[in-house]
């Protein structure tokens, strides 16, 4: 029950992750190379929700876009590491509750038996 309600509590912040995600796959290409930081503003604003939040992820990202203007020096600018980790991601970026085993359940004993 647990599991699922965490699940249910990541919503936001997977939808963010796939908005971005589409994002960078489709609008980004067509800027180019023009961030003056490494990662980029929406790399930074991706792992920003991934590991804090939709909110603070947001919060994080539009003062990385806010700081990312001709006069800024630029560099490497890496993402405040969250207090702890709770949460894996999957292969295509969204946030799953740690420790979710994404095999298929085998429920059947028999099933079960029969594999081993």
């Amino acid at each position: 029950m647990r599991r699922v309600l965490l699940t249910i509590a990541l919503v936001p912040r997977n939808a963010c992750v796939g908005i971005l995600r589409a994002y960078r796959a489709v609008i980004s290409p067509l800027y180019g190379d023009v961030c003056r930081y490494y990662p980029s503003c929406s790399r930074y604003t991706l792992e920003a929700i991934q590991q804090h939040g939709a909110v603070k992820g947001i919060a994080l990202g539009a003062w990385r876009i806010v700081r990312c203007n001709p006069w800024a020096k630029g560099g490497i600018d890496d993402v405040p590491a969250p207090h702890h980790h709770r949460y894996e991601l999957t292969p295509h970026g969204f946030v799953v509750p740690a420790h979710i085993d994404h095999t298929p359940l085998l429920h059947d004993t028999a099933l079960k038996g029969s594999l081993t």
